[in-house]
């Protein structure tokens, strides 16, 4: 390709723009996690796509969250927070954890059977895998926070096709 090609005239290539970035995300398809905290500043959890593995030792992952969300100041206060995997078929948890049933805090929980492991955050006990992190570090990024966790125990739950988020739709991805 020579560098005087005009990208404007390549097929489905857009300006960078909010609205072109989700459009092209939405092409991504991603695992749907519950993430959830538990501590003297209350419990609460929500729905996330934005998980990554940062580093297996130690093992160390990543949450993103909009800055806009209250989780974000329960998870830096609690300093703990459990990243749960969710198995196809959960998307009714999904939806109650993305705040589009009206529940919010503890009432979130009613929904599923929970169980504390080492920090105290709620893991799910129908998850694939829980991962239960205690915060080592928590940084804004443009309209996101970006929680690292360091892990403190790993749950495997039972085997089954995991939840995956993709066009903008629940979709199941087989075992």
């Amino acid at each position: 390709m020579d560098g005087g090609t005009n990208r404007a005239m390549i097929p489905g290539v857009l300006p960078a723009s909010p609205q072109a970035y989700r459009d092209g995300m939405a092409h991504v398809a991603g695992h749907v996690h519950v993430i959830t905290t538990a501590g003297p500043a209350g419990i609460s959890g929500f729905t996330a796509i934005a998980v990554a593995s940062v580093s297996d030792d130690p093992p160390t992952l990543l949450v993103c969250l909009n800055r806009k969300s209250a989780n974000g100041a329960l998870i830096e206060r609690n300093g703990v927070f459990a990243v749960n995997a969710l198995p196809a078929g959960a998307e009714a948890l999904a939806e109650t954890f993305a705040g589009r049933r009206g529940l919010t805090g503890a009432e979130r929980f009613r929904e599923g059977v929970w169980t504390p492991l080492a920090t105290g955050s709620p893991t799910l006990d129908s998850a694939l895998v829980s991962f239960d992190c205690r915060v080592a570090e928590m940084r804004a990024m443009a309209t996101h926070h970006i929680v690292i966790g360091r892990v403190e125990a790993v749950r495997i739950g039972p085997a089954g096709a995991a939840l995956a988020y993709f066009d903008r739709a629940y979709r199941p991805i087989p075992r």
